[in-house]
């Protein structure tokens, strides 16, 4: 068995007794979206640190947790607190709760997280809805021997957000009158924010917000045929549009802030699903 895939097995078998429903949708909460749990009704969770061999989140903000529960009608597992690649995990460490979310059986995978803004129309707290995305830096987690038991060798990428999530997405917005932008999201590797120069360059690419997570889950999750959406806090404006320094408090002092409408946002749409 490949080791990478027998790893996630080791995981889901570790656990597989206390899940206490199968899930439709895996949500990954981001920076600001901790206490998103709160609103749920909650059946069950697992500490990242009692599953085996489990990569455990180091940042601030993300406490490391699966938790199972309802969102209105919608049976979902929560991620509260995501693993970085900057963190020092090899990409298949930062990948693998998303294919363990898949083998407990979701079929949804809705992302989210705090950015940087690179479209000078945005401003710090707005939300943009994820239509496409650019990876930098990050290394491909599907790099080495295919998990056939996953997904094929050479999966297509032409539609990694789904559609039909998106419009579900934007019609929540638009009946609850939440703001909400849309655009392409690039992940770099981090830890470090981005030089003004390089901003410039993903401007230049086509980049609207910039972050350190995101795309490589999405593309874990593309290659098991999962339904993936997923949505942007602009937390700030990125280096070299304005002229203040960043810090990681002020992105979390500023998505703390958005988080009463990104819960809303979020439930409504995932109740739609």
């Amino acid at each position: 068995m490949n080791q990478v895939y027998e790893k996630v097995v080791k995981c889901y078998n570790s656990i597989k007794d206390r899940i206490p429903f199968q899930p439709k949708v895996a949500l990954v909460l981001g920076s600001g979206l901790g206490n998103y749990a709160d609103t749920m009704d909650v059946k069950g969770e697992i500490s990242y640190s009692e599953i085996e061999d489990f990569p455990v989140s180091t940042v601030p903000g993300h406490e490391g947790k699966f938790i199972f529960g309802y969102v209105e009608k919608t049976p979902v597992v929560c991620m509260k607190g995501r693993v970085h690649f900057y963190e020092g995990y090899p990409v298949s460490d930062v990948v693998l709760p998303t294919r363990l979310m898949k083998m407990m059986g979701a079929e949804i995978l809705f992302l989210t997280n705090a950015s940087g803004g690179i479209n000078p129309d945005f401003s710090a707290g707005c939300f943009m809805l994820i239509r496409d995305h650019i990876s930098c830096f990050a290394p491909n987690p599907l790099i080495g021997s295919n998990i056939d038991e996953l997904g094929c060798r050479f999966p297509d990428m032409s539609k990694v957000y789904d559609p039909e999530l998106q419009t579900i997405i934007r019609s929540k917005a638009e009946e609850y009158k939440i703001p909400l932008k849309e655009g392409i999201y690039v992940q770099l590797t981090g830890p470090s924010f981005e030089s003004p120069a390089e901003i410039r360059m993903l401007r230049t690419l086509g980049a609207d917000a910039v972050g350190m997570s995101t795309v490589v889950e999405a593309i874990a999750a593309n290659h098991m045929g999962m339904r993936i959406c997923g949505i942007s806090c602009v937390a700030n404006l990125a280096a070299g549009m304005t002229d203040n320094p960043l810090t990681h408090d002020e992105v979390q002092d500023a998505a703390n802030k958005a988080a009463p409408l990104f819960r809303e946002l979020i439930t409504k749409s995932i109740s739609a699903f």
